[in-house]
């Protein structure tokens, strides 16, 4: 059985109006995406499908926690995110898609959204992730050590950085 199968919506069986699904996505939906750089995580997803005769609107609401390493300390932590994403399904002759449309056939009977819902999580981390995004503090050892290598002057005693240095006292 397919591990994200149960992200499939059936549109054929459905009538026209919104529909509403919960999805809670952890470690494991993670592992089903080799190359994602996130590997756990806890998040909430709120699915609407809104079914009109001429195109689909999804809208997913998303909010949890994923696991990621800390970009000063490098200790792992859970970074707390919040999102909300659009997604227009339109009817072609082929499958494609753009931006912000899909693109499906007609009689498409399914729509699995767990593609986009990867997609949306990685889209809803920053590129900079600190403990401070979640109220918390960096590992102390670390930050000491960072203190101290800040604090000390490069040792280098060419005459490139000699020279340099009288441009500074010229100032």
């Amino acid at each position: 059985m397919d591990a994200l199968a149960h992200f499939t919506i059936p549109v054929s069986g459905l009538h026209n109006g919104s529909h509403e699904y919960d999805f809670r996505i952890d470690g494991s939906f993670f592992q089903c995406f080799p190359e994602s750089p996130i590997k756990d995580g806890n998040v909430a997803v709120h699915f609407i499908f809104d079914k009109q005769s001429d195109m689909y609107t999804l809208t997913f609401q998303l909010e949890g926690t994923v696991r990621t390493p800390c970009d000063r300390c490098l200790e792992e932590f859970d970074l707390p995110i919040e999102d909300d994403q659009f997604l227009l399904v339109k009817f072609d002759e082929k499958e494609w898609e753009d931006a912000e449309i899909i693109y499906i056939l007609k009689d498409t009977p399914r729509l699995n959204v767990a593609k986009y819902i990867y997609e949306f999580i990685n889209l809803a981390v920053p590129i900079a992730k600190t403990h401070d995004d979640a109220d918390e503090d960096c590992d102390p050892e670390m930050l000491k050590f960072l203190q101290q290598e800040s604090e000390e002057e490069p040792n280098i005693s060419s005459s490139v950085w000699e020279a340099l240095k009288g441009l500074q006292n010229d100032n």
